[in-house]
């Protein structure tokens, strides 16, 4: 049975590989990660936890670029002050960033540092990837 590791362990550990999860661009240019489970993940991850990540990040994004009245209302706000109005509001796209990085950190904490994996937020790359850090020592937690 494989060691647990909390978020604080891994940041001592030696990185053993990277993966990276890359955007799906079948659908145009909205941001969308792919869900084909990784080879080098096969003995680290329940592949329907994987997958169930990804598409719940998949979700956020589609919901952060949904446009609607709320988008529109802040566009005009914008124009009518010349932006100004961003100095004192968080927009609608800002506020589903922060409640990614959230879930990100969460699912860090519950599943993937337990298992010797770190899940990085996509913005931290550009939006390009997800980059899935997989540690070196599996048995970190046990000094």
């Amino acid at each position: 049975m494989a060691e647990t590791h909390s978020l604080q362990d891994l940041r001592q550990a030696a990185v053993a590989s990277k993966v990276f999860v890359q955007r799906d661009y079948s659908s145009g240019t909205i941001c969308k990660f792919q869900t084909k489970f990784p080879a080098e993940l096969e003995s680290r991850i329940d592949k329907q936890q994987f997958e169930e990540t990804v598409q719940t990040l998949n979700n956020l994004y589609a919901e952060a670029e949904k446009l609607g009245g709320r988008s529109y209302l802040e566009g005009c706000l914008a124009c009518l002050t010349a932006y100004t109005i961003f100095l004192c509001m968080e927009t609608h796209y800002e506020k589903v960033l922060k409640k990614i990085a959230k879930y990100i950190q969460e699912q860090n904490e519950k599943i993937y540092a337990p298992l010797g994996l770190l899940l990085t937020d996509p913005i931290e790359r550009g939006l390009r990837v997800v980059e899935i850090i997989i540690f070196e020592d599996r048995s970190i937690g046990s000094r």
